[in-house]
């Protein structure tokens, strides 16, 4: 163990600095609506709860950027703790990682009792669900044209007039709790936190089972999910309906096994957020040599995708095209585009352009990680290491997040969650520092009562040092990949031990 730094404290200080994160995280809903918690109208006694304590813009921003500093560090600090530290991590996870999960869970499930916090999207989400109970289609109408209505009043500028962008299952669990909720939009937002909640618990039960057999990945995995304090402020306290389809990948890869199971949790998966799919490429590429089982997969998954978009209508794709030429504030593309126009000119936006380069970085990403990957599974010594189907997806959603065009630090769950599933590597620290950079990038993603004195947050950090920081990043994993992926074939074998 002398050759292993740091040893156990490491992991409890990013333990400890994950759970401070937390608590903060917490602490902002629990103080009630504020620059970064939307107001939400319906009866007092209805939930989620909060103290309407009024904090100041200054108060809140501090201890939302406070959080994310705090939760960068300890994800960060902890997963390489557990790179460099195995031995020692390994005893002392073996009687306190379920703890650690625990917490996760208690956390996960006390958020869901106070107003969602860092954006306002869980208003678009009423609002869409509301639409549906009211015989109105939310692919086509906004919430400009419902004048008058509860919950349509409440949603947020600069998103008044957009239709939705989810899928039919995101459209349908909206519509369950507009149902229920009615007219009160704090009892539909509950009703959708709920839900929210059940997805990010099942989908680390799901991770937890998986890895149970080895503390260290068990801890490791806690880490990745249930207990990231950056996933449970952007996911949890965010309430952004990534987390379902997330938890539908997630079982739709550990239901391999079954092919009509996974090919149904696979078409649930896209039919929340088309992204999502990308996932499905995994198990694709590990049925490439059995085509009759990758038939029944892609058959079912399709069937399922194809069944709730001939619900909701041809309507729900044309939201969906228009967001994939965006371009995000926070992406490095913004910088690229900047550049096109002060080099070629300003009479274009040179999306089209953009598009074509981000998938040509995707590909060489991908291809460089999944490079690296299959030889490291080659090499002498290489032990548990695997290209399949968990592997692939991740790799492939690694590069996705760190090529796309429209990034926001909640998407990054993706990789995260499939992560999870596979052996460690470096590759989850640089996932670890995009989702950290991202999040810092929108403190916060809300657009409404910002203070003027912190227009600096949108001008200088989201729209400078993150893009920049993000591309730096991605240029790091991108060498890191293509070097490793080539000299991991001439590590020697390890010595056999002298008997």
């Amino acid at each position: 163990m002398r050759g292993e730094p740091g040893g156990t404290w490491a992991v409890k200080a990013a333990l400890l600095a994950s759970a401070a994160s937390v608590l903060l995280t917490l602490t902002i809903g629990l103080l009630g609506p504020s620059a970064v918690v939307p107001a939400l109208t319906g009866e007092p006694w209805q939930p989620p709860y909060s103290l309407q304590a009024t904090p100041s813009p200054h108060l809140v921003i501090g201890l939302a950027a406070a959080a994310l500093v705090l939760g960068g560090m300890g994800l960060v600090g902890g997963l390489l703790a557990i790179r460099t530290s195995p031995t020692r991590v390994a005893e002392w996870a073996t009687g306190k990682v379920r703890w650690v999960v625990a917490a996760g869970y208690a956390a996960a499930a006390a958020l869901a009792f106070v107003p969602p916090s860092g954006s306002a999207d869980h208003l678009n989400y009423a609002a869409y669900g509301r639409m549906v109970t009211l015989g109105l289609d939310p692919y086509v109408l906004g919430a400009v044209d419902l004048p008058g209505d509860p919950v349509a009043a409440a949603v947020e500028s600069p998103w008044r007039e957009e239709p939705s962008v989810y899928g039919p299952v995101a459209t349908a669990v909206q519509a369950l709790a507009s149902w229920i909720g009615g007219d009160s939009v704090r009892l539909t937002v509950f009703v959708l936190a709920v839900v929210n909640v059940a997805a990010f618990v099942g989908t680390g039960l799901l991770i937890d089972r998986f890895t149970r057999h080895d503390p260290v990945r068990r801890l490791r995995g806690a880490m990745l999910w249930t207990a990231n304090p950056l996933l449970i402020y952007q996911l949890v306290a965010g309430m952004h309906v990534d987390t379902l389809a997330i938890a539908c990948m997630v079982a739709a890869l550990l239901a391999r096994d079954r092919p009509g199971r996974s090919g149904v949790l696979l078409g649930l998966g896209v039919a929340v957020k088309l992204n999502a799919g990308l996932v499905a490429l995994g198990p694709a590429w590990e049925l490439r040599r059995r085509p009759g089982r990758l038939a029944l997969v892609a058959g079912v998954a399709l069937a399922v995708v194809v069944a709730g978009y001939a619900i909701v209508g041809v309507a729900a794709f044309n939201q969906v095209g228009q967001t994939s030429k965006a371009i995000s504030h926070a992406s490095f593309w913004k910088l690229v585009q900047g550049w096109l126009q002060s080099v070629i000119g300003t009479g274009s936006a040179y999306r089209g352009e953009i598009q074509v380069g981000a998938i040509l970085l995707m590909v060489v990403l991908a291809w460089g990680l999944l490079r690296r990957v299959s030889r490291a599974a080659d090499a002498p010594g290489a032990g548990a290491s695997t290209v399949d189907a968990p592997m692939v997806a991740a790799m492939l959603a690694v590069a996705y997040l760190f090529a796309t065009p429209y990034i926001l630090p909640w998407y990054d769950g993706l990789a995260f969650g499939v992560l999870a599933l596979v052996v460690a590597s470096e590759v989850e620290v640089f996932a670890a520092l995009h989702l950290a950079i991202l999040s810092l990038g929108y403190l916060p993603a809300r657009v409404q009562e910002q203070p003027p004195d912190l227009a600096w947050l949108v001008s200088v950090v989201r729209q400078q040092v993150v893009p920049w920081s993000l591309l730096v990043l991605t240029a790091a994993l991108a060498w890191w990949a293509w070097r490793a992926g080539g000299r991991v074939r001439q590590r020697p074998a390890p010595e056999a031990p002298r008997r």
